[in-house]
């Protein structure tokens, strides 16, 4: 069964993560991917499933997203996870990234322009009719699997959220980026209805 959030943000987080605990348990499902900016939603992931052989992957923000060569994620943050066991991964957000490169910022009279000719953008607008956390999950699974941190060939459980914290949680299949339409979303484990 599927939990809707009334409010989209970190209040969520606890629940959310819990949920995809659970699932992930009955399904057998070995990996959690989860998106954290800061390192703050990786390190309560941890918390919550010490206790399961599941492996965790955080998948951060890339170099130089907000500051050249730097990671969001704070040194001290980073030692944390690695002693939690948590893997941290970092690469070009592939459904986000991109379409930056050839997107105009100007407006059009009182619009703001739409002008692409990336697919991703496409892709990416289309998974937000769900929620940000649903363009997230998606994006973060297909960053770890082209690092080689979780399988193409087996079930994960992706956690993401709407600017901080977790307030969606999915179970995919994940593929490779050359292979996007691969990729199947089975379920829903919780999402904000706004």
């Amino acid at each position: 069964m599927t939990r809707y959030f009334e409010k989209p943000g970190s209040e969520n987080t606890l629940e959310t993560l819990i949920l995809a605990k659970q699932r992930a348990l009955e399904l057998g499902i070995k990996h959690l991917v989860v998106a954290t900016r800061f390192g703050d939603t990786a390190l309560k992931a941890a918390e919550v499933f010490q206790d399961t052989p599941i492996k965790i992957v955080a998948v951060c923000h890339q170099y130089g997203y907000a500051q050249p060569g730097k990671i969001l994620v704070p040194p001290e943050t980073q030692v944390k996870l690695k002693e939690k066991g948590v893997s941290l991964i970092t690469q070009t957000m592939v459904l986000t990234s991109y379409g930056k490169i050839f997107r105009s910022s100007k407006p059009l009279g009182n619009y703001p322009q739409y002008i692409t000719i990336v697919p991703t953008d496409i892709i990416a607008d289309t998974l937000r009719m769900f929620c940000q956390g649903m363009k997230v999950c998606v994006e973060i699974v297909i960053m770890a699997a082209d690092s080689g941190a979780i399988p193409v060939d087996k079930e994960v459980i992706s956690v993401a959220g709407t600017s901080r914290g977790a307030d969606t949680a999915i179970v995919i299949k994940p593929a490779h980026l050359h292979n996007i339409f691969d990729i199947r979303i089975r379920e829903i484990i919780a999402k904000p209805r706004v």
